[in-house]
């Protein structure tokens, strides 16, 4: 398979047109805003040339991202970014909400097919209803300070063993048996975190105050109910989320703790440090699946290959092709991600590998959203090529799970019942802590104008109903700013609770994988390849899952996962 030799050629963009150009760019818009629409069909064309044009604009800006993120300490790359969102970004939105707000008055628009543009259509209307033209520069201004975090972050490194290193490469030492290197590598992270917090801190004051001002252009009460909107969030509200947190306090929280304590126990250690949590509890050595990303990209292409055969040449395609960007190394951004390259239709995985087990995870994961994105890459309208991430996280936890049970393609013995257990272990503790992510954001929009002290003691009262039991003693202001550390907090504000709500998603497929694994398959793939052309419930329900996070849904789930930590004791 050669996803690189497939081909979406542009038919109403130009052939050589540069979407960095406005120049260029600019003409294109007038085109459309000035085109004749007479009936159904000529819309449903216009439509697919509005689509065009985004997909090729989205591709520069995904493109540039890419590369700025992959070396901000990179001038010219950073510029190239900084020069995209500056100058190209705010025209593109102003331009759009014109096309957006000429489709909504349409007369003909009442004529298209309900079942084809239900979702395009009410997506439409609310970004017209949540549009000003006053924000774009404040959404520029805070895109730049994302930026200014971005490189922050990406300089951090410190000197360990002799050599310069990534704090991503630094959590490899978190997993060694011998304590004091834990704890030296701990402290050292810890330091050279706390020592850029305070530039944090001012890039999220500037933040939040830019969001408020976002929210009061837009008449609405706070920046929450502002983003509830950005992010179509038609079927759940804030409230469901304060019911998801209380499920996750009184279903998943005593069940991490539990865990915790038998770690302390098993290590021997009491009380618990925050050095003691990545290490296996038995004190064995740290599991160690690969070395260097092409071991760690052959291995995941073995266990796609072993799901499904499509699936794995799909991802050797895209290895073959250069799609993949996986270790860490020093100017690179932290974390990891998948961006779409909308024009050319292809994915991309960026993610910072040191040699872990979390890696595995992490490109299973990203391996996930790839397919997705190739499932549903002949959806005409770009719109539909991409949905909430409500689904989106679907597919990449789900494919974490489905993966699980070919881990022995990096693993025998002892240690694949470790990675196991480790990855279910991953799934209680990622509730708790979406909880005290998302928790922690809805009180920041809350309270607008609070103070640094104020935010500060909402988080420690959050770790405290969510958190775990390890004692920081000695390090309190490490705790204080752990949140510093979330990049979803500066980047996508309020997108955090999808990862807890595609987490019942992804549990409730492999609980019906477990019970037939090739129907379970056969139903994630038709879901995925709806893309977002189906409202999310909907989307949910062609993959066999309910869209449902209530005690009722939730508490036989995490039965499921402590039933098999049990086993795999």
């Amino acid at each position: 398979m050669s996803l690189a030799g497939s081909s979406y050629p542009r038919r109403f963009v130009p052939v050589d047109a540069d979407m960095g150009d406005w120049s260029q760019v600019e003409p294109l818009f007038d085109r459309l805003e000035a085109r004749p629409i007479d009936g159904v069909a000529e819309l449903e064309q216009w439509l697919l040339d509005v689509s065009e044009l985004n997909a090729c604009l989205s591709q520069e800006s995904s493109r540039r991202y890419v590369a700025m993120t992959g070396h901000t300490d990179d001038p010219a790359l950073e510029k190239a970014w900084l020069d995209f969102i500056e100058n190209i970004e705010p025209k593109w939105k102003e331009r759009n909400n014109r096309l957006d707000r000429r489709y909504v008055s349409m007369p003909q628009r009442t004529a298209l097919d309900p079942a084809r543009y239900l979702v395009y259509d009410r997506n439409t209307a609310v970004g017209v209803e949540i549009f000003r033209d006053e924000n774009v520069p404040l959404q520029t201004e805070d895109a730049r300070l994302d930026q200014r975090y971005q490189k922050i972050c990406g300089a951090m490194t410190v000197n360990y063993e002799g050599r310069e290193q990534t704090l991503q490469q630094m959590a490899r030492y978190l997993q060694e048996p011998d304590r004091r290197i834990r704890r030296e590598a701990w402290e050292l992270i810890s330091a050279r975190r706390l020592a850029d917090r305070e530039p944090i801190e001012e890039i999220f004051d500037a933040m939040l105050d830019l969001r408020t001002r976002i929210a009061a252009a837009a008449g609405l009460p706070d920046f929450r109910d502002y983003q509830f909107k950005a992010y179509r969030r038609f079927d759940y509200t804030p409230a469901d989320c304060f019911t998801f947190h209380r499920t996750i306090e009184r279903l998943v929280v005593p069940a991490f703790r539990g865990l915790q304590r038998e770690r302390s126990a098993l290590l021997g250690v009491e009380p618990l440090r925050p050095w003691d949590l990545a290490v296996d509890p038995r004190n064995r050595p740290p599991l160690r699946p690969f070395e260097g990303a092409r071991q760690l990209s052959e291995g995941c292409s073995a266990i796609f290959h072993r799901i499904d055969p499509e699936l794995g040449a799909q991802f050797d395609a895209m290895v073959a092709a250069g799609w993949l960007d996986l270790e860490s190394r020093k100017g690179k951004a932290p974390g990891g991600y998948q961006a779409t390259f909308d024009e050319d239709r292809h994915p991309f995985i960026f993610m910072n590998a040191v040699g872990v087990h979390r890696d595995v995870e992490t490109l299973l994961h990203e391996g996930g959203h790839a397919f997705h994105a190739l499932a549903c890459r002949d959806e005409p309208l770009l719109a539909y090529r991409h949905c909430g991430m409500e689904m989106a996280e679907v597919a990449s936890m789900g494919m974490e799970l489905l993966a699980s049970d070919h881990l022995d393609v990096f693993y025998s013995g002892e240690d694949l019942v470790r990675a196991r257990r480790e990855q279910l272990e991953g799934i209680l503790s990622t509730f708790c802590w979406v909880a005290v992510i998302d928790a922690f954001q809805h009180w920041l929009y809350e309270h607008p104008g609070h103070t640094r002290q104020q935010r500060a003691a909402c988080w420690m009262d959050l770790l405290g109903r969510f958190g775990g039991i390890e004692d920081y003693s000695g390090h309190e202001m490490a705790r204080q700013y752990a949140w510093q550390r979330q990049l979803h907090l500066f980047g996508v504000p309020l997108y955090y609770i999808e990862y807890a709500i595609a987490q019942v998603g992804a549990l409730q497929l492999w609980a019906r994988a477990r019970r037939d694994k090739v129907r379970a398959l056969r139903d994630y793939r038709r879901a995925l390849a709806l893309g977002g052309s189906k409202p999310l419930p909907q989307l949910w329900e062609a993959a066999g899952l309910r869209f449902d996070f209530s005690e009722q849904t939730v508490g036989p789930l995490i039965e499921m996962v402590l039933e098999e930590l049990s086993l795999l004791a």
